[in-house]
Order: structure tokens, then C-alpha cells, then sequence
């Protein structure tokens, strides 16, 4: 399996000042790879021992729960 090479994500303005402000000297990256997977756990995309979800049965989540 070959993973594809990461596409470069900029952070908005708003992003800026949260990281500046809510987490200052820590590293953004850091900040906002645990963040990416605070959300897939909330959204149920992972497992309880923090892996991807497989199996769906060709749905996928829509990540949002009204």
C-alpha cells in the first residue's frame, strides 16, 4: 500500500490566533495532528484503541450527527 504524499494544509487566520493564544511554544503541528484526532474519535471514525475505522459496508460517515 502506498500512502500518498501529505498536501500542505495553511492554517486560516482564525487558526493562527487560537494556536497563538491558546497554545503558545507548542509546536502547530502537534497542536493540530491532536486535534485531527480528537475529532475522528468524536465523530466515530476511530477505534477505542485510537486506529481507523474499516468496514463500514461501503457507507461512509458523514462525520456530522444532528
Amino acid at each position: 500500500m502506498t500512502i500518498p504524499r501529505p498536501e500542505a494544509v495553511l492554517p486560516t487566520a482564525r487558526m493562527w490566533q487560537i494556536l497563538r493564544r491558546c497554545y503558545l511554544g507548542e509546536n502547530p503541528v502537534t497542536v493540530l495532528s491532536r486535534a485531527l484526532d480528537l475529532l475522528a474519535n468524536a465523530d466515530g471514525h476511530l477505534t477505542p484503541g485510537g486506529q481507523i475505522k474499516t468496514g463500514t459496508g461501503g457507507r461512509r460517515a458523514s462525520g456530522r450527527r444532528t
